[in-house]
């Protein structure tokens, strides 16, 4: 029984591998732009749905825009993940941008602002 509760997290590791390797070799979507990161992947326990979860670097226009032509390519994934790791039925995958990346950037450089003795700007005294 221990085995089969970990099948999802090895599926969704798999499905991470596919997915970076897709996007690595370049994807002809012109609305894809940017440095798109998959920072995780969370499968349903049968395995029918996958959210994948992205990291945009770029302006809020580029990531909606990227968001847009990474849910358009979803179908295409899905048949591919599902051919690349032959599974029977292939999830449904969906891309959530994952902002932790940007907050922790930010967050890294207003600690160097307060380090350097600098105002942090955007603080309020509420």
């Amino acid at each position: 029984m221990a085995a089969d509760n970990r099948r999802p997290d090895r599926v969704a590791a798999a499905i991470r591998e596919v997915v970076a390797g897709f996007l690595a070799e370049g994807v002809k979507d012109p609305r894809v732009v940017g440095l798109v990161t998959v920072t995780g992947v969370d499968v349903t326990r049968d395995l029918r749905h996958a959210k994948v979860f992205v990291s945009v670097m770029g302006s809020d226009a580029e990531r909606a825009a990227t968001m847009d032509g990474l849910a358009s390519l979803a179908q295409h994934l899905r048949a591919r993940v599902g051919r690349e790791l032959r599974l029977r039925l292939a999830p449904e995958i969906t891309f959530r941008l994952d902002e932790s990346v940007a907050r922790a950037a930010r967050i890294e450089s207003l600690l160097a602002q307060v380090r350097e003795g600098k105002p942090v700007d955007g603080a309020t005294d509420d």
